[in-house]
C-alpha cells in the first residue's frame, strides 16, 4: 500500500529505470496528474476518508507501478521511429551512404528545422528576455507575483512546443506532456516549486541560447545551400544572367567553359556535404535540447 502519491511516483520511476528520460517524464506527469486529481475528487466526495485508503482505491483502477511501466514501454515500442533504416545504412558502401543523403528524409527534415531556427529562436529568445524583464519590474506591484508565475509556466509551455518540433524534425524523443504542477497549491507555493526546481532554469538557459544558435544555424546553412546551388546552376544561369562565379571587392570572376563540368560537380559535392553537416548539427542540437528540456530527477 502506498501512503501518498509521491511514494507511488518513486516506485514508478524505479520500474522505468533505464527507459528514455522523456518517456519517464511523460509517465510520471500522467500518473501524478491522474492520481492527484482523482484523490482530490475522492476527498471532496467523502471528507472522512483517509488519503492512503482513497489512494489505494484509485490505484486499483489505475494500475500498479509495474503495470503502468510495462504499458508505457509497450506503447513506446509501437510509436517510436523504427531503426531499420539506420541498420540498412551501416550495410551499404561508403559511396552509397555518402550520396544516399539525398534520399534521407531525416536530413531534409533537419535542414528545415535549422533553416527556420532564426525565426523560432528569435521568438522564443525575445519572449524569454522580455518576460523576465517585465516580471522583475512588476514585482513591486501587487500583480507582480501572478505575472511571474504565469511567465515561468509559459516557459514550460514553450519548452513543450520546442520539444515537439525537435522530435518531429530532428528525430529525438522528447516529452509529450509538460511537467505537472498541482492545481490546489497556493500562488506562493506554486512559485516556490517553479523557482526551486532546476528544470525551470535549464529551460530558461536553453531558450536564451536558442536565439544565437538559431541565427548561426540559419545563416550558415542558407549560405552553404546558396553557394552549392549557384555552382551547380552556373553553367546554365551564369552566361544567361552575366553572373560571375565569384565576386570579390566588387570584381566578378568568371569560369571558362572548359571548367563548367567541374564547377557543377563542385556545387553538387558541396550540396551533399551540406546535407551531411545539417544532419550532424541536428543530432548535436537534439542531444543539447534533450539535456536541457527533459527532467532527469
Amino acid at each position: 500500500m502506498f501512503k501518498d502519491v509521491d511514494e507511488y511516483l518513486i516506485q514508478l520511476k524505479k520500474q522505468l529505470k533505464h527507459s528514455d528520460p522523456a518517456l519517464i517524464q511523460d509517465a510520471l506527469s500522467d500518473a501524478e496528474e491522474h492520481l492527484r486529481n482523482a484523490l482530490e475528487g475522492a476527498q471532496k466526495e467523502n471528507s472522512d476518508i483517509s488519503e492512503d485508503k482513497a489512494l489505494q482505491s484509485i490505484i486499483e483502477k489505475y494500475g500498479e507501478p509495474i503495470e503502468i511501466a510495462s504499458a508505457y514501454r509497450e506503447i513506446e515500442s509501437r510509436i517510436s521511429p523504427s531503426l531499420s533504416s539506420d541498420v540498412s545504412q551501416k550495410t551499404r558502401s561508403h559511396f552509397a551512404r555518402f550520396f544516399g543523403i539525398f534520399g534521407d528524409s531525416q536530413a531534409w527534415a533537419t535542414s528545415l528545422y535549422l533553416i527556420f531556427s532564426a525565426v523560432t529562436g528569435c521568438i522564443f529568445g525575445l519572449w524569454t528576455l522580455f518576460g523576465a524583464g517585465l516580471s522583475l519590474v512588476t514585482l513591486i506591484f501587487i500583480i507582480g507575483l501572478p505575472l511571474l508565475g504565469l511567465y515561468l509556466l509559459s516557459l514550460r509551455g514553450i519548452a513543450l512546443i520546442e520539444g515537439r518540433m525537435v522530435e518531429a524534425l530532428l528525430g529525438v524523443r522528447m516529452p509529450r506532456k509538460s511537467i505537472f504542477v498541482q492545481k490546489d497549491l497556493s500562488l506562493t507555493e506554486k512559485l516556490k516549486v517553479l523557482f526551486t526546481e532546476s528544470q525551470t532554469w535549464k529551460i530558461f538557459v536553453y531558450l536564451i541560447t536558442r536565439f544565437p544558435l538559431g541565427l548561426l544555424y540559419t545563416f550558415g546553412l542558407l549560405t552553404l545551400f546558396a553557394f552549392s546551388i549557384k555552382f551547380m546552376t552556373y553553367p546554365v544561369l551564369g552566361p544567361v544572367f552575366d553572373q560571375g562565379l565569384i565576386t570579390l571587392g566588387g570584381q566578378k570572376y568568371y569560369a571558362s567553359v572548359l571548367l563548367y563540368p567541374f564547377v557543377s560537380l563542385a556545387g553538387f559535392l558541396s550540396l551533399t556535404l551540406t546535407l551531411h553537416l545539417a544532419k550532424i548539427l541536428g543530432k548535436t542540437h537534439g542531444r543539447y535540447a534533450k539535456a536541457m528540456l527533459v527532467r532527469k530527477g
